[in-house]
């Protein structure tokens, strides 16, 4: 038995290679089988967003495996008991899987393979092929992980390779009869969310649809990345982060075909993947797109290390002096947050593009975050319970590291005094507002030198495009000089805590 979890693809799956060689080895049979975490696992349980995103993706994944003859056996409830259960049903003496990413899931390793040896079944742990550097190699001289972002990338370039990625196999051994389980369609219940009816339309989960994505990739956004990811009025990113996620792709996959990409166009690799001074204004575009993506993947790679290292990450600031922080409690300020009803229009457009598509623009992620934490004094883990549960490509490690570097108390965190100005952001990322436009309707009438700051308008502006602020969009919750002072106030009294 193959056992499936954030590593749902044929391709680049070392997992697989293994239980496929060993079926052969044996003459015996191959049932892939994956079993949904529990609800009651909040933490680990995929969110609504995420949810959809998994049942599609499972669906696709079956389809290919029939393809290949083959099948995939869903389980229910803790892995430690569905695993040797499914096991017992199909007859398999043998159960491979690949070594989990996240402490939860290497806890659940070891508490399945001795599940598992105690019903006499043999349990094949392989390395994962979800990110590119081994965690446990990459430490400091004296031993410790790493927790700031340049280092830890620098020691990951100068160790081996990234591996070659595996080809899928065009076959696999024959599954055992139906063995008692799950059927796919038992598990759509709980992705059918209302406000996700629109996902269809604009996703393809799937690895069939990871490596269209992966080409979309190459083809466009690649040449421009560098500078056009700080742009939500274009598609100038990768939008490959739910496909990894999933495991839909390999973090490899994704290295080496970028990798290709600047071999094609005469460039050597490691110029891309390490700045250097001479990587201004005037370096080849592809060169500086490249590296700027590649650093992406590093800082995934960096949030999962912390997360293996530090498995407080999701709940509780690394820095501890942060436990004083004097946050606020304001429901009221919090749903106006979550429904995009701020009255700063680059956080309400991020968090309605959020709220419809399961997805958001990195550069709105940052701005709405610091306005939640910053502008609003709210707890950073009430965002990233938020996000956690609207977000298709919601990572355990990269939504915990993305907020408290936001917050300023987690690794290589942004300093406490880097409080984002939402207006002066979506004029310089944002500059005609179509963004804005697009997300938030009732102001689209404004002419961009007014669309980011829809209260400084003069009435005849307001009056031509129709905007009433308080009525047909709201005017903002809090002032941002305001909001500024009074967050500056609140990080001093972190500052000033006793060490």
């Amino acid at each position: 038995m193959f056992w499936l979890r954030r590593d749902l693809r044929l391709g680049d799956n070392p997992a697989l290679t293994t239980a496929v060689a060993l079926a052969r080895e044996r003459g015996g049979s191959l049932l892939p089988a994956f079993v949904p975490e529990p609800q009651a696992r909040p933490q680990r349980a995929p969110g609504g967003a995420a949810r959809w995103w998994l049942w599609h993706s499972l669906g696709a994944l079956d389809g290919e495996l029939r393809r290949r003859g083959s099948r995939l056996a869903l389980g229910r409830g803790d892995p430690a008991v569905a695993l040797p259960g499914l096991a017992h049903a199909a007859g398999a003496g043998t159960v491979v899987w690949a070594a989990g990413l996240e402490p939860g899931e290497l806890a659940d390793d070891e508490a399945v393979a001795r599940a598992l040896a105690g019903s006499g079944v043999e349990a094949v742990i392989v390395p994962s092929a979800g990110l590119l550097f081994d965690p446990t190699a990459i430490r400091t001289r004296e031993g410790r992980p790493y927790t700031v972002f340049t280092p830890f990338w620098r020691a990951c370039l100068n160790g081996p390779a990234p591996a070659a990625a595996l080809p899928a196999p065009e076959a696999l051994p024959a599954a055992p009869p139906e063995p008692a389980g799950l059927a796919l369609d038992e598990l759509a219940a709980e992705t059918r969310i209302p406000w996700a009816a629109g996902f269809d339309g604009l996703w393809r989960p799937g690895e069939a649809g990871a490596r269209a994505g992966l080409s979309r990739l190459l083809r466009g956004p690649l040449a421009a990345y560098a500078e056009m990811r700080d742009r939500p009025d274009l598609e100038g990113t990768s939008r490959l982060s739910p496909h990894l996620h999933w495991g839909e792709l390999s973090a490899r996959q994704v290295w080496h075909a970028v990798a290709g990409q600047v071999a094609e166009a005469g460039f050597d690799l490691e110029a891309a993947v390490a700045p250097s001074a001479s990587d201004g204004e005037g370096a080849p575009s592809l060169r500086r797109s490249a590296g700027a993506f590649l650093r992406q993947l590093g800082w995934r790679e960096l949030s999962s290390h912390l997360l293996q290292h530090f498995p407080q990450m999701p709940a509780r600031p690394l820095r501890d002096r942060f436990a004083v922080f004097p946050w606020r409690d304001d429901p009221v300020a919090l749903e106006a947050w979550r429904r995009g009803l701020t009255g700063y229009p680059l956080v309400d457009a991020g968090m309605r593009e959020l709220w419809t598509t399961g997805w958001m623009h990195n550069r709105a992620r940052l701005v709405a975050a610091s306005f939640l934490v910053k502008h609003l004094l709210l707890p950073w883990q009430t965002g990233e319970e938020w996000f956690r549960e609207t977000l298709v490509d919601a990572d355990l490690a990269n939504n915990a590291l993305g907020w408290q570097w936001v917050a300023g108390c987690g690794a290589d965190a942004a300093p406490y005094f880097r409080i984002f100005n939402p207006v002066t952001q979506g004029r310089r990322h944002d500059p005609e507002g179509a963004y804005v436009r697009r997300w938030v309707p009732e102001i689209a009438g404004l002419p961009a030198a007014h669309i980011h700051a829809p209260w400084l308008a003069p009435g005849t502006v307001l009056t031509a495009a129709g905007v009433t602020p308080g009525e047909s969009y709201p005017a903002p919750i809090v002032e941002h000089g305001e909001a500024r002072s009074r967050a500056l106030a609140a990080y001093d009294v972190v500052r000033h805590a006793p060490r």
